[in-house]
Protein backbone atom coordinates (compact mmCIF):
# COMPACT_ATOMS: atom_id res chain seq x y z
CA UNK A 1 0.00 0.00 0.00
CA UNK A 2 1.29 3.62 -1.05
CA UNK A 3 2.09 5.97 2.00
CA UNK A 4 0.01 8.73 0.71
CA UNK A 5 -3.30 5.86 0.75
CA UNK A 6 -2.18 4.78 3.82
CA UNK A 7 -2.20 7.86 6.01
CA UNK A 8 -5.45 8.57 4.45
CA UNK A 9 -7.42 5.80 5.14
CA UNK A 10 -5.86 6.18 8.75
CA UNK A 11 -6.50 10.05 9.07
CA UNK A 12 -10.43 8.87 7.58
CA UNK A 13 -11.17 6.14 10.08
CA UNK A 14 -9.86 8.39 12.87
CA UNK A 15 -12.60 10.64 12.22
CA UNK A 16 -15.17 8.82 11.53
CA UNK A 17 -14.57 5.32 12.75
CA UNK A 18 -14.24 1.84 10.65
CA UNK A 19 -18.18 0.58 11.60
CA UNK A 20 -19.43 3.93 9.95
CA UNK A 21 -17.02 4.55 7.52
CA UNK A 22 -17.22 1.11 5.81
CA UNK A 23 -21.27 1.88 5.30
CA UNK A 24 -20.69 5.14 3.72
CA UNK A 25 -17.84 4.18 1.66
CA UNK A 26 -19.97 0.84 0.32
CA UNK A 27 -22.86 3.29 -0.54
CA UNK A 28 -20.25 5.82 -2.16
CA UNK A 29 -19.16 3.14 -4.24
CA UNK A 30 -21.87 1.49 -5.47
CA UNK A 31 -23.14 4.74 -6.13
CA UNK A 32 -20.71 5.35 -8.81
CA UNK A 33 -20.82 9.05 -7.48
CA UNK A 34 -17.93 11.41 -5.69
CA UNK A 35 -19.89 12.46 -2.64
CA UNK A 36 -19.07 15.37 -0.64
CA UNK A 37 -18.14 15.85 3.21
CA UNK A 38 -19.35 18.94 5.48
CA UNK A 39 -17.88 20.01 8.78
CA UNK A 40 -20.84 21.69 10.94
CA UNK A 41 -19.57 23.69 13.92
CA UNK A 42 -21.50 25.72 16.02
CA UNK A 43 -20.49 28.32 18.13
CA UNK A 44 -22.29 29.45 21.18
CA UNK A 45 -21.42 32.92 22.43
CA UNK A 46 -22.43 36.75 24.14
CA UNK A 47 -24.13 38.76 21.62
CA UNK A 48 -21.41 41.46 22.90
CA UNK A 49 -19.04 39.70 20.83
CA UNK A 50 -19.70 38.56 17.58
CA UNK A 51 -18.39 41.20 15.84
CA UNK A 52 -14.84 39.38 17.04
CA UNK A 53 -16.40 35.91 15.58
CA UNK A 54 -17.08 37.82 12.33
CA UNK A 55 -14.27 39.71 11.63
CA UNK A 56 -12.17 36.37 12.31
CA UNK A 57 -14.48 34.44 10.20
CA UNK A 58 -14.70 36.55 7.56
CA UNK A 59 -11.10 38.35 7.44
CA UNK A 60 -9.26 35.75 8.17
CA UNK A 61 -10.47 31.82 8.50
CA UNK A 62 -13.00 31.96 5.16
CA UNK A 63 -9.83 33.35 3.34
CA UNK A 64 -7.54 31.09 4.66
CA UNK A 65 -9.75 28.15 3.88
CA UNK A 66 -9.49 29.66 0.15
CA UNK A 67 -5.96 29.59 0.01
CA UNK A 68 -5.90 25.52 0.81
CA UNK A 69 -8.90 24.94 -1.77
CA UNK A 70 -11.24 24.12 0.72
CA UNK A 71 -15.21 25.53 0.38
CA UNK A 72 -17.36 27.11 0.42
CA UNK A 73 -17.90 28.17 3.88
CA UNK A 74 -21.30 29.22 5.36
CA UNK A 75 -22.25 31.20 8.54
CA UNK A 76 -25.28 31.41 10.00
CA UNK A 77 -26.73 33.10 13.01
CA UNK A 78 -29.41 32.31 15.70
CA UNK A 79 -30.87 34.32 18.72
CA UNK A 80 -30.71 32.41 21.81
CA UNK A 81 -32.41 33.69 25.33
CA UNK A 82 -29.99 35.35 27.47
CA UNK A 83 -28.31 37.78 25.26
CA UNK A 84 -26.86 34.80 23.20
CA UNK A 85 -26.44 33.91 19.71
CA UNK A 86 -25.41 30.52 18.12
CA UNK A 87 -23.57 30.67 15.08
CA UNK A 88 -23.25 28.14 12.56
CA UNK A 89 -19.94 27.42 10.16
CA UNK A 90 -20.88 24.91 7.60
CA UNK A 91 -17.24 23.88 5.82
CA UNK A 92 -17.97 21.92 2.32
CA UNK A 93 -15.40 19.26 1.84
CA UNK A 94 -13.65 17.07 -0.99
CA UNK A 95 -12.41 14.43 1.07
CA UNK A 96 -12.33 13.56 4.72
CA UNK A 97 -8.58 13.95 4.71
CA UNK A 98 -9.41 17.45 4.15
CA UNK A 99 -10.97 17.83 7.82
CA UNK A 100 -8.48 16.05 9.54
CA UNK A 101 -5.57 18.29 7.94
CA UNK A 102 -7.61 21.59 8.73
CA UNK A 103 -6.28 22.44 11.94
CA UNK A 104 -2.40 21.84 10.57
CA UNK A 105 -2.83 23.76 7.34
CA UNK A 106 -4.39 26.69 9.30
CA UNK A 107 -1.06 26.83 11.91
CA UNK A 108 1.16 26.60 8.97
CA UNK A 109 -0.15 29.52 7.30
CA UNK A 110 1.17 33.14 7.96
CA UNK A 111 -1.15 35.23 6.81
CA UNK A 112 -3.84 33.37 8.86
CA UNK A 113 -1.99 33.99 11.91
CA UNK A 114 -1.64 37.57 11.26
CA UNK A 115 -5.25 37.95 10.79
CA UNK A 116 -6.30 36.37 12.81
CA UNK A 117 -4.37 37.60 16.01
CA UNK A 118 -7.16 39.50 17.95
CA UNK A 119 -9.42 35.90 18.05
CA UNK A 120 -6.22 34.27 18.83
CA UNK A 121 -5.15 36.12 21.56
CA UNK A 122 -8.44 36.51 23.38
CA UNK A 123 -7.48 35.95 27.31
CA UNK A 124 -9.41 32.97 29.71
CA UNK A 125 -11.03 35.91 31.40
CA UNK A 126 -12.52 37.27 28.55
CA UNK A 127 -13.34 34.73 25.70
CA UNK A 128 -14.86 35.20 22.46
CA UNK A 129 -17.07 31.90 22.57
CA UNK A 130 -18.61 29.58 25.29
CA UNK A 131 -17.71 26.27 23.43
CA UNK A 132 -17.68 24.95 19.73
CA UNK A 133 -19.95 21.23 19.06
CA UNK A 134 -18.90 20.08 15.96
CA UNK A 135 -20.56 17.26 13.56
CA UNK A 136 -18.39 15.13 10.79
CA UNK A 137 -20.94 14.25 7.86
CA UNK A 138 -21.54 12.46 4.68
CA UNK A 139 -23.69 13.57 1.82
CA UNK A 140 -26.25 10.99 0.90
CA UNK A 141 -26.80 8.86 -2.43
CA UNK A 142 -29.45 10.79 -3.36
CA UNK A 143 -28.11 14.50 -2.65
CA UNK A 144 -24.10 13.64 -3.49
CA UNK A 145 -23.32 17.81 -3.59
CA UNK A 146 -24.26 21.01 -1.59
CA UNK A 147 -26.39 22.88 -4.23
CA UNK A 148 -24.77 26.62 -3.36
CA UNK A 149 -27.42 29.40 -2.99
CA UNK A 150 -27.39 32.73 -4.72
CA UNK A 151 -25.44 34.36 -1.49
CA UNK A 152 -26.37 37.60 -3.42
CA UNK A 153 -29.71 37.49 -2.44
CA UNK A 154 -31.92 37.70 0.40
CA UNK A 155 -32.51 34.21 1.86
CA UNK A 156 -33.80 31.91 4.99
CA UNK A 157 -31.74 28.62 5.78
CA UNK A 158 -33.69 25.95 7.51
CA UNK A 159 -31.58 23.46 9.46
CA UNK A 160 -32.81 20.34 11.03
CA UNK A 161 -31.71 17.26 12.40
CA UNK A 162 -33.81 13.98 12.36
CA UNK A 163 -32.21 11.67 15.14
CA UNK A 164 -33.17 7.96 14.89
CA UNK A 165 -33.43 5.42 18.19
CA UNK A 166 -30.96 3.40 16.73
CA UNK A 167 -28.59 2.83 13.41
CA UNK A 168 -31.25 0.60 11.09
CA UNK A 169 -33.91 3.22 11.68
CA UNK A 170 -31.63 6.30 10.84
CA UNK A 171 -30.74 3.91 7.48
CA UNK A 172 -34.46 3.68 6.63
CA UNK A 173 -34.86 7.60 6.98
CA UNK A 174 -32.29 7.60 4.51
CA UNK A 175 -33.59 5.80 2.30
CA UNK A 176 -36.71 6.93 1.96
CA UNK A 177 -35.18 10.38 1.15
CA UNK A 178 -32.56 9.05 -1.12
CA UNK A 179 -35.95 6.88 -2.93
CA UNK A 180 -38.60 9.24 -2.38
CA UNK A 181 -38.86 12.42 -0.36
CA UNK A 182 -36.10 14.02 -1.86
CA UNK A 183 -38.80 14.67 -5.24
CA UNK A 184 -41.20 15.73 -2.91
CA UNK A 185 -39.21 18.52 -1.12
CA UNK A 186 -38.23 19.81 -4.63
CA UNK A 187 -41.33 19.76 -6.41
CA UNK A 188 -43.00 21.71 -3.12
CA UNK A 189 -40.17 24.52 -2.95
CA UNK A 190 -38.00 23.04 0.25
CA UNK A 191 -35.40 23.44 -2.11
CA UNK A 192 -32.16 21.11 -0.92
CA UNK A 193 -28.78 22.81 0.71
CA UNK A 194 -27.32 19.76 1.20
CA UNK A 195 -28.26 16.22 3.17
CA UNK A 196 -26.10 14.91 5.32
CA UNK A 197 -25.49 11.76 7.66
CA UNK A 198 -23.67 12.43 10.60
CA UNK A 199 -20.61 10.11 11.17
CA UNK A 200 -18.89 11.44 13.86
CA UNK A 201 -20.65 13.78 16.45
CA UNK A 202 -23.36 14.15 18.67
CA UNK A 203 -27.18 12.78 18.79
CA UNK A 204 -26.20 10.11 16.76
CA UNK A 205 -27.31 8.39 14.47
CA UNK A 206 -29.45 11.14 12.94
CA UNK A 207 -29.64 12.46 9.66
CA UNK A 208 -29.22 16.82 9.05
CA UNK A 209 -29.89 18.93 6.68
CA UNK A 210 -30.68 22.77 5.13
CA UNK A 211 -33.15 23.94 3.11
CA UNK A 212 -33.22 27.79 1.28
CA UNK A 213 -36.11 29.88 0.72
CA UNK A 214 -36.58 33.65 -0.16
CA UNK A 215 -37.89 34.53 3.11
CA UNK A 216 -40.23 33.54 6.39
CA UNK A 217 -43.17 33.58 4.55
CA UNK A 218 -41.85 31.39 1.46
CA UNK A 219 -40.63 28.70 4.01
CA UNK A 220 -43.97 28.56 5.93
CA UNK A 221 -45.84 28.25 2.68
CA UNK A 222 -43.83 26.04 1.20
CA UNK A 223 -44.33 23.36 4.43
CA UNK A 224 -47.54 24.12 4.00
CA UNK A 225 -47.90 22.49 0.54
CA UNK A 226 -45.56 19.13 1.61
CA UNK A 227 -47.81 18.57 4.65
CA UNK A 228 -50.82 18.58 2.53
CA UNK A 229 -49.22 16.63 -0.75
CA UNK A 230 -51.11 13.98 -2.12
CA UNK A 231 -47.89 11.74 -2.56
CA UNK A 232 -46.32 12.92 0.72
CA UNK A 233 -49.33 11.54 2.91
CA UNK A 234 -49.28 8.03 0.37
CA UNK A 235 -45.78 7.67 1.32
CA UNK A 236 -46.16 8.57 5.27
CA UNK A 237 -48.93 6.21 5.25
CA UNK A 238 -46.23 3.22 4.77
CA UNK A 239 -45.59 1.47 8.11
CA UNK A 240 -41.57 1.08 7.55
CA UNK A 241 -41.39 4.53 6.86
CA UNK A 242 -43.73 5.93 9.76
CA UNK A 243 -42.03 8.55 11.84
CA UNK A 244 -42.60 6.90 15.15
CA UNK A 245 -40.99 3.74 13.54
CA UNK A 246 -37.90 5.55 12.08
CA UNK A 247 -37.50 9.41 13.96
CA UNK A 248 -37.40 9.79 17.67
CA UNK A 249 -36.51 13.35 17.87
CA UNK A 250 -36.49 16.61 15.37
CA UNK A 251 -34.59 19.90 15.79
CA UNK A 252 -35.76 22.48 13.71
CA UNK A 253 -33.84 25.81 12.86
CA UNK A 254 -34.23 28.80 11.48
CA UNK A 255 -31.28 30.57 10.53
CA UNK A 256 -30.11 33.91 8.88
CA UNK A 257 -26.81 34.23 6.46
CA UNK A 258 -23.92 36.54 7.59
CA UNK A 259 -23.79 39.66 4.77
CA UNK A 260 -19.89 37.45 4.56
CA UNK A 261 -21.41 34.07 4.50
CA UNK A 262 -20.56 31.96 0.79
CA UNK A 263 -23.69 29.50 0.77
Amino acid sequence: MKRRTFLQSSVTQSLIGSAALAGFSHAATAAGKAREYYKLSTYTLNAAKKPVLDAYLAKAFIPALRRAGIGPVGVFSETLPDSKLAVYVLIVLKTAEESATLSARLAADAEYKKDAADYLAAPASNPVYERIESSFLGAIEGFPKLAKPDATKARLLNLRTYESHNERAAAKKIEMFNLHELEIFKRVGLTPVFFGETLGGSKMPNLTYMLVFPDETGRKDAWNRFRTDEAWLKLKAIPEYADKEIVSHITNRVLTPEPYSEI
